[in-house]
C-alpha cells in the first residue's frame, strides 16, 4: 500500500476559506440595491426603536445570508456608541426543523448555558413559549431573531407569536424584531394573512446574480483566497458565465472557482485554468445530479432506472407508453405494485424539470398522433451512480 503524507502547500491558496461560504467579506460587492433597502429596513434599530420585522426572499445563494450576516455586523458595532441601546442577535438555520415547536426549542438552548438546556421533546408547546420568554425578558435591551431559511417551518404558531410578542403581553421591556430568510419564492403566500401582515412588515427582494455582480464577487474573493498570479486570464469570466447561466447563484460560482483551485492543488499545477474550470464543473454537475437522484422518490427512481435501460439498448428517445412498459417489468423483478401510467407521466415531468431527463412533444398529425419522447440529459454513470435502488443491474 502507498504510504499517504499529508504536507501543506502555498503553489495556489492563499486563504481557501475566502471561498467558502463561513467567510464574511468587509464589503459585499454585487448588491448595493439590496443592501440600501435592507440597511433602510435596519435603521429603527439604531434610532432605539422597535425594529421592523422584515422578511428576505429570492433563490438560493444571491446573498440574503450575506446580507443578514454583513449588515447585522455593522449594526452591533455602531450600536455599541449608541447610549443606552443594547442590542443582541439571535441566528437560527430551520433547515431540519419542521415545527414551530423545534424551532423554539433551538432558540431557547440558544439564549441558554450549555448546563441548562431542554430537551427536543416532553414539554408542552406553551411551556416551550413561556421558557422563550423568559430568556428573552432576561435578556433585555433591543432583540433581532434571525430565522434562515423560514419555510421549513410546517406551521405559523411560532411566526405568529414572535412578531406579536409585545402586543401580546409576552414581552414588556424587550424591542424584539424578527428577520426571516426564505429561498421559496411562494413561502409568503402560503403564510396565513395574520402572520403575514406581520412578519412581512417590511420586505426585501434579492434577484438572481448577472454575470458581471458575479464578476465582482469572485474577484473580491480571488484577491484573498489565492496566490498572486495563479488564476489565469479568463478564469473568473468563465466561472461567472458558467454560474450566470446556470442559476444566477454566487454560491455555485464560488464552488466552481473552488473546485478548480483544488484540482490545480491536487495536480501541483502552476496555475488554475479554463481547462480546471471545465472539469471542475462537469464534477459538481455529476455530484448534484448524483444527490438529486438519490433523493428522488423510490417510484421516481424506477422510471428512472427504465429509461436508463432504455438508453442503453439504444432505444431513446422513447415514448411514455415504452418506458412504463419497462417499469412495470422493472417493479415485477423487485416485488412492487406499479403505479398509474398518469403517475409515471408526472415522474418523468420532474426528471425533465430537475434537467436528469429532457422531454420533446412529437405531433404525427391525425393518423400519428401526438405523444412525448424521453432520453437521458446526463451520463449514465451519473444517473447509475445516484439510482441507489439500483446498485447493480437487476
Amino acid at each position: 500500500m502507498s504510504d499517504f503524507e499529508f504536507k501543506p502547500t502555498s503553489s495556489i491558496f492563499k486563504n481557501r476559506d475566502a471561498l467558502t461560504e463561513h467567510w464574511t467579506p468587509d464589503q459585499l460587492v454585487g448588491r448595493d440595491e439590496e443592501l440600501r433597502e435592507y440597511h433602510t429596513t435596519l435603521q429603527p434599530v439604531i434610532e432605539n426603536e422597535i425594529p421592523s420585522n422584515v422578511f428576505l426572499y429570492g433563490k438560493s445563494g444571491v446573498g440574503k445570508t450575506a446580507a443578514t450576516r454583513f449588515l447585522l455586523q455593522r449594526l452591533k458595532r455602531d450600536a455599541a456608541d449608541v447610549q443606552d441601546l443594547n442590542l443582541h442577535t439571535i441566528e437560527i438555520n430551520c433547515d431540519g426543523l419542521n415545527s414551530s415547536y423545534q424551532t423554539a426549542v433551538q432558540l431557547v438552548n440558544k439564549l441558554r448555558t450549555p448546563r441548562n438546556q431542554i430537551s427536543d421533546t416532553g414539554h408542552p408547546q406553551a411551556a416551550v413559549y413561556r421558557f422563550l420568554f423568559e430568556e428573552l425578558g432576561d435578556l433585555g435591551g433591543t432583540v433581532l431573531i434571525v430565522l434562515d431559511e423560514v419555510d421549513h417551518i410546517d406551521d405559523d404558531s411560532l411566526l405568529y407569536k414572535l412578531p406579536r410578542a409585545r402586543s401580546n403581553g409576552d414581552l414588556q421591556d424587550v424591542k424584539l424584531g424578527v428577520i426571516g430568510i426564505s429561498n421559496d419564492l411562494t413561502f409568503r403566500e402560503q403564510l396565513s394573512s395574520k402572520v403575514r401582515s406581520s412578519l412581512c412588515e417590511k420586505e426585501v427582494s434579492f434577484s438572481a446574480y448577472d454575470a458581471q455582480e458575479l464578476r465582482q464577487v469572485l474577484h473580491q474573493r480571488k484577491d484573498v483566497a489565492f496566490e498572486n498570479d495563479v488564476l489565469e486570464d479568463g478564469v473568473i469570466e468563465l466561472c461567472a458565465a458558467f454560474g450566470a447561466k446556470d442559476s444566477g447563484d454566487a454560491r455555485q460560482a464560488l464552488d466552481l472557482l473552488l473546485e478548480a483551485g483544488d484540482m490545480a492543488r491536487a495536480e501541483d499545477a502552476d496555475s488554475v485554468t479554463e481547462n480546471h474550470v471545465d472539469r471542475a464543473r462537469e464534477k459538481l454537475q455529476t455530484d448534484q445530479v448524483e444527490k438529486g437522484i438519490s433523493n428522488f422518490p423510490e417510484h421516481g427512481q424506477y422510471v428512472l432506472y427504465s429509461l436508463t435501460l432504455l438508453h442503453e439498448d439504444e432505444k431513446t428517445p422513447a415514448k411514455t407508453k415504452e418506458v412504463r412498459e419497462i417499469y412495470k417489468v422493472v417493479c415485477e423483478r423487485h416485488g412492487v405494485d406499479p403505479i398509474s401510467t398518469r403517475s409515471v407521466r408526472e415522474h418523468l415531468a420532474e426528471l425533465n424539470q430537475l434537467g436528469i431527463t429532457s422531454s420533446t412533444i412529437v405531433n404525427r398529425g391525425v393518423e400519428g398522433g401526438k405523444y412525448k419522447q424521453h432520453s437521458l440529459d446526463q451520463s449514465v454513470t451519473s444517473i447509475r451512480a445516484g439510482l441507489t435502488t439500483f446498485p447493480d443491474d437487476a
